[in-house]
């Protein structure tokens, strides 16, 4: 198993993250947002280290992972790299997710 895969935001994964800091920052303090920022980078890491560390999803080949009950990471393995497909809201329908 190779260790210290890249990691690769695509568009949708940075405009759902953006999205999710906005709403923190208007309503909840910079302490929320640290934690979130926090609990990103603890899971990116154990990704890079072994993508496979977390289920797969119910679409083939995209695992998933719960971020702070409220956000799910979407994400595969393509290329030697991770590819972060999305920063889900839990509060959506998931019909709405956009993997891409």
């Amino acid at each position: 198993m190779k260790s210290g895969y890249s990691i690769f935001w695509t568009e949708n994964a940075l405009n759902e993250l953006s999205d999710a800091i906005s709403y923190l920052e208007r309503n909840f303090t910079e302490k929320e947002i640290k934690k979130l920022v926090k609990h990103i980078e603890n899971t990116l890491e154990l990704i890079s280290r072994d993508p496979n560390i977390f289920p797969k999803s119910e679409i083939k080949n995209i695992h998933k992972v719960v971020i702070l009950k409220f956000n799910t990471l979407y994400y595969r393995t393509k290329y030697e790299q991770i590819q972060i497909l999305s920063f889900f809201s839990n509060r959506q329908s998931f019909s709405k997710i956009k993997l891409k």
